[in-house]
């Protein structure tokens, strides 16, 4: 469980990356969930972003892509999903 500093750092580590994966009209899918987790293990830190076409809710698309890829969710803001999970191999972000 991340603390509220830690989570401020990481929303201000992640303010200049890019969103690697989108959620639309699909929804959530395994295949999705898969590549969410094999990303986050390389970069600790990622954005996803919800389109437009998505019907399921923002938050519960966020709580479904963290608990089924084993990340945490550091913060859902408009349309988009900051997730962190500490690598096992390739550690880059030391948390405060």
């Amino acid at each position: 469980m991340l603390t509220n500093i830690q989570k401020r750092f990481l929303r201000k580590e992640a303010h200049d990356i890019d969103a690697i994966f989108q959620v639309g009209k699909g929804g959530v899918s395994p295949n999705l969930i898969k590549h969410v987790a094999e990303a986050i293990e390389v970069r600790e830190l990622i954005k996803i972003s919800i389109l437009q076409n998505c019907d399921q809710p923002k938050e519960e698309v966020a709580e479904m892509i963290s608990s089924r890829s084993g990340s945490e969710l550091v913060q859902v803001i408009g349309r988009t999903i900051i997730l962190y999970k500490e690598s096992q191999n390739k550690k880059q972000i030391q948390l405060p």
